[in-house]
């Protein structure tokens, strides 16, 4: 309710501005440092003042004159030099919030509406399929999938794409491992990967591989020819990596299952490099001049492409994109200072393509502009009967959606990948896709770490220097680092016993839906307080916290309003919830409680309870789901204090107490909506 009122009100100060023929000053509001000063202000006058040579309280005085009634404004005053301050009518917001928490429509469009939205394509979570999920996954599926909630809910057709890279030097890796330290056959490891935790047996093997390559140099020649074979899709070692890569891929969807995130398709590179996606991809770069063939340099012999500077910023030189060097075939790419040239190498002068070769064409592909596309085939359906989908060569199956075509891509990868984001964006913007190019996001983060005391008690030896660290940076490859479901497991487990000691009789499957909500709110929640370029120190004990900003105290916010609906039930005959959401259009008893001054409390409750669909859009405008998480946190610390200072089960005064009920009801239904973007439930009981 707050976004619409502040939309009406900039809405008039626009017409202001548009009697005068003013086009190039923004609108621009914001919030009064206090409610005794309105809802919403604007600075505008003192943009005004020097294009009208005029003080600007004059102007502020002059807007506040002239504006029409603004539906949901009690009235508008003066503050300060030039300030104007809008004061909503609190009832009417009141009746409003409350009436659109009980039918939120920014999650009710029609689908025939959403289907001819424009489709957003958000990619996340992307885990090489080769070794168990870790933490740091975890953080890149929980932005995502929460990102892709804040969207459906602003209401954005959303397709949530989950790249497979299942011929890359990771899966090579672990190939090696099982045909030369575990001399598994096909048939052996077939039978392997249909055991619980396969997906652990390979981050072990993994980690043992990095050191049977460490121990002899000569040995990386396995890791060439394994990859080689893989991508040619022949012979034993593909056999094995097709086996490896599809039982690791279900194992990954079940661990972000646990955390409430479901994808619609998997895109596979295999597929990519055997419908010959890149060559589709090359004719157009080569025809429009994009890239060349380099005749000389370190490049020569390589296709590569130039890349534009980067604008200067303030009091700053022109800046190059940085570098990367050339590298073999499944070779990291690594950023380096080099800048002997601006051009980046797209396909090596063996041929092989580059990673970001590769990305360009997928990029193409995700807009609808490669003139390919893929087959697809049913992978997996989820207990709640969505199917997500993967890329296939074999013909595919009837029923599949039209994926790609998206009018805007997110890529959701940390920020060590930004590089090579602003590549594919280069190429794009190379080929003439400038609006594709502009509607190309990397949704980045920061990595998560490990705290020394997370470290020592997963038993990892720290020399003394990394122990005073803030962080210990994990490794895939050194084994270094926290399993997605060992943590989740441990979260589950620590959760379980508090509500087995407080809920000791209630049934067991009840006692496990409950402690697995509260695992995962806590989980989530650590996961998405931190704002994107934070680095997250990991640590079991801030984690599995039940006390201060974390979601187990926004979900028993919830709890806490729900138990006093169920004692009101057993108090009053005939209370019920129903009762209560029917008399909300009662608004002359609401400005009663809701005056000025003495009313001053409860309306900011309420205030923030109808705040939360602006909360969503500056979360979105600013890419920072962040945002919501604090929202969630500080109604529940809001509607915590009000609990302490309204004893509302006790209150003698009847219409009090009803609208004390009613606020209560509006908070407890906003803060079900905030921890639903965030992924987090709700439970019945804590």
């Amino acid at each position: 309710m707050y976004r619409i009122v502040e939309a009406r009100i900039r809405a008039a100060l626009r017409e202001f501005l548009n009697r005068r023929g003013i086009q190039d000053i923004p609108v621009v509001t914001q919030r009064p440092p206090s409610v005794a000063m309105g809802e919403v202000a604007t600075p505008m006058a003192f943009e005004l003042a020097p294009r009208l040579r005029r003080a600007p309280r004059q102007i502020a005085q002059e807007i506040a004159t002239e504006l029409a009634a603004i539906p949901g404004v009690a009235r508008v005053e003066l503050a300060g030099a030039g300030y104007v301050n809008f004061l909503f009518d609190r009832a009417a917001f009141f009746a409003a919030a409350f009436s659109e928490a009980a039918n939120p429509g920014g999650t009710l469009r029609a689908d025939r509406a959403l289907a001819r939205e424009p489709k957003c394509v958000v990619e996340h979570t992307n885990i090489n399929p080769n070794k168990a999920a870790h933490i740091g996954h975890l953080r890149n599926a929980a932005l995502g999938d929460t990102f892709v909630r804040l969207l459906r809910r602003a209401g954005r057709r959303v397709e949530v794409q989950n790249y497979i890279d299942n011929t890359g030097v990771q899966v090579a890796d672990v190939v090696v491992g099982f045909t030369h330290l575990e001399n598994k056959s096909a048939a052996e490891l077939r039978s392997l990967a249909a055991a619980p935790r396969f997906d652990f047996f390979c981050w072990d093997l993994y980690a043992r591989v990095t050191q049977f390559f460490e121990e002899d140099q000569t040995r990386l020649a396995l890791r060439g020819q394994t990859l080689a074979a893989i991508e040619e899709g022949h012979g034993a070692e593909a056999e094995l990596a097709e086996i490896i890569s599809v039982a690791i891929v279900r194992c990954h969807l079940r661990t972000m299952e646990r955390l409430g995130v479901q994808y619609d398709v998997l895109p596979r590179e295999s597929e990519i490099l055997h419908l010959k996606f890149w060559d589709a991809a090359f004719q157009q770069l080569r025809e429009r001049g994009a890239i060349h063939l380099a005749s000389a340099g370190k490049n020569v012999g390589c296709w590569v492409m130039k890349l534009p500077e980067r604008p200067p910023g303030p009091g700053q030189e022109t800046q190059q994109f940085p570098k990367l060097q050339s590298n073999p075939p499944g070779a990291e790419p690594q950023e380096t200072g080099d800048s002997d040239d601006d051009a980046k190498v797209i396909v090596r002068s063996n041929g092989t393509v580059t990673y970001v070769g590769k990305d360009i064409a997928y990029q193409l592909w995700k807009f609808g502009l490669l003139g390919r596309d893929f087959a697809y085939r049913r992978f997996y359906t989820y207990p709640n009967g969505h199917t997500v989908w993967t890329t296939t060569t074999d013909g595919g199956e009837s029923g599949a959606p039209e994926f790609g075509h998206a009018a805007d891509v997110y890529n959701v990868i940390d920020t060590r990948q930004a590089y090579l984001q602003k590549v594919v964006v280069a190429g794009l913007r190379a080929l003439g896709f400038e609006q594709e190019a502009a509607r190309s996001v990397h949704f980045s983060y920061d990595v998560v770490a490990l705290s020394p005391r997370c470290a020592a008690e997963m038993g990892y030896t720290l020399a003394e220097e990394e122990m005073r660290k803030p962080y210990v940076e994990v490794s895939g490859r050194k084994g270094l680092g926290v399993k997605a479901d060992d943590l989740l497991d441990e979260l589950e487990s620590a959760a379980r016993a508090e509500v087995d000691a407080r809920h000791a009789g209630a049934p067991e499957a009840e006692r496990a839906r409950i402690a697995h909500a509260i695992a995962i709110g806590a989980l989530r929640y650590f996961l998405l307080k931190y704002t994107r370029t934070a680095i997250i120190a990991f640590d079991f004990r801030d984690a599995l916290s039940f006390e201060g900003e974390t979601g187990p105290y926004c979900q028993y916010a919830v709890v806490r309003a729900r138990n006093i609906f169920r004692k009101m039930a057993e108090q009053r005959l005939h209370f019920s919830l129903e009762q209560l959401d029917d008399a909300a259009e009662d608004q002359a008893s609401f400005k009663d409680f809701l005056k000025s001054g003495e009313g001053d409390d409860l309306w900011e409750l309420a205030l923030r309870a109808g705040s939360l669909d602006a909360q969503v859009a500056t979360a979105l405008s600013a890419q920072e789901p962040a945002f919501v998480a604090k929202y969630a946190f500080e109604l529940a610390q809001a509607f915590n204090l009000f609990y302490h200072h309204h004893h509302i089960l006790s209150e003698a005064h009847a219409a009090k107490r009803d609208f004390l009920l009613r606020l209560s009801r509006l908070v407890e239904r906003q803060l079900v909506t905030a921890l639903d973007l965030l992924g987090i439930e709700a439970p019945e009981k804590m």
